[in-house]
């Protein structure tokens, strides 16, 4: 009695996810799309939905697909909704496609990370032979491993950059400050290698977080011994120089995710509360694939893959006509202002969450995205 029941509301789940995929379905779609080499989920979507984001419709739409992180090149997909063309499999001889390419934000993944604080953490308190740094093959000596076992490896890892959540009456006008390396007590030097070109200027914000650069991996070979009060540490990775200072945390095996499912914020925040943070990759505006850092995480009720439009916030235009003077704006009452509409930039989804910050990659977009943008839901229409 009960298989007719669960058949009928199967089918109409379907009809429901058919008819809805179909609302959202460019004019001239095929019947079927070969999956092919470079393609992601993203990007299929957006060949054929007016909104992108949505692909896990497609796959809703395709009950025969039951994993949609298992789609190879080769696969057909059915597009067609009155003749529904069976999906066939392609060939298993390449890797699987993902919802973004993974190659732009490896780096994001594996080597960088926020935490609240680092001071507690374990740390490097010098290197062989008195060197001022170390690489791959030499040896650090390090404190506050004294009990990990022989054979334990390490991730080393450096305090980069110190998030603040935005500040209106600072930002965000051109000229903001580059990301600075910081020392092992977290305050700012000069001259090192950084993710982010851009951040939020400091000032009056909350403190949302320190981000930790990995720079190599080293396995301890022994504990403290004979005079010696330190644990010594073989560098054996390939990576950015070791210097005394930096910290220390256990590898972890693929502490991050590889699969996303785009999805709109769990909730609507509140004007201003979520913002770009900084810009990756030495430029000052960011484009497609590019990543970004953003100041809302975990807490916020933010996860990996979801997703925002992001929006050039609307000038304070001075009404000219009506003042009828070229006084300076800051000479001019409010009354004689005029707010210009936030302006649509592009989708950034997130990729990667701490507890208040997060790592978005640019999914598409028809303007720069810059530091200080603001986020909102993704199909938001101002």
């Amino acid at each position: 009695m009960f298989k007719p029941i669960r058949a009928v509301a199967a089918a109409a789940l379907l009809t429901i996810a058919t008819y809805g995929l179909a609302a959202e379905m460019r004019g001239d779609h095929p019947d079927t799309y070969v999956v092919k080499r470079g393609d992601t989920l993203w990007g299929i979507a957006g060949k054929f939905l007016k909104k992108p984001w949505l692909w896990p419709e497609i796959w809703q739409a395709n009950p025969q697909i039951r994993n949609p992180h298992l789609i190879y090149p080769g696969d057909v997909i059915s597009l067609a909704y009155l003749n529904r063309v069976t999906a066939q499999p392609g060939p298993r001889e390449e890797e699987p496609i993902n919802a973004i390419p993974l190659s732009d934000v490896e780096a994001f993944l594996k080597n960088l990370r926020v935490v609240d604080s680092f001071e507690e953490l374990p740390y490097i308190v010098g290197l062989e032979e008195d060197r001022l740094r170390g690489a791959d093959g030499q040896v650090a000596y390090a404190r506050g491993i004294e009990s990990a076992p022989a054979g334990t490896r390490y991730a080393i890892v450096r305090p980069t950059a110190r998030f603040l959540s935005p500040d209106p009456d600072r930002c965000c006008e051109p000229g903001n400050r580059r990301a600075d390396d910081l020392d092992f007590r977290g305050k700012r030097i000069l001259g090192y290698e950084t993710m982010w070109s851009h951040l939020l200027p400091p000032g009056g914000g909350e403190f949302l977080g320190y981000e930790l650069m990995q720079q190599t991996v080293g396995t301890i070979t022994r504990g403290p011994s004979g005079q010696s009060e330190v644990s010594t540490l073989l560098i054996d990775d390939s990576g950015r120089e070791v210097r005394a200072g930096d910290r220390l945390i256990p590898v972890e095996a693929q502490p991050y995710d590889l699969h996303f499912f785009p999805h709109p914020p769990a909730h609507d925040m509140a004007y201003g509360q979520a913002k770009v943070l900084a810009v990756a990759d030495g430029v000052i505006a960011s484009g497609t694939r590019h990543v970004v850092a953003l100041s809302v995480g975990a807490r916020d009720g933010v996860d990996n893959g979801t997703v925002f439009s992001s929006w050039r916030v609307g000038s304070t235009a001075v009404d000219r006509v009506k003042i009828g003077s070229d006084r300076s704006p800051d000479a001019v009452g409010r009354g004689s202002k005029a707010r210009l509409p936030d302006e649509y930039a592009g989708h950034i989804m997130v990729f990667r969450t701490f507890d208040r910050v997060s790592y978005g990659l640019v999914m598409d977009g028809i303007r720069p995205i810059t530091v200080g943008q603001e986020l909102k839901h993704p199909d938001a229409p101002y």
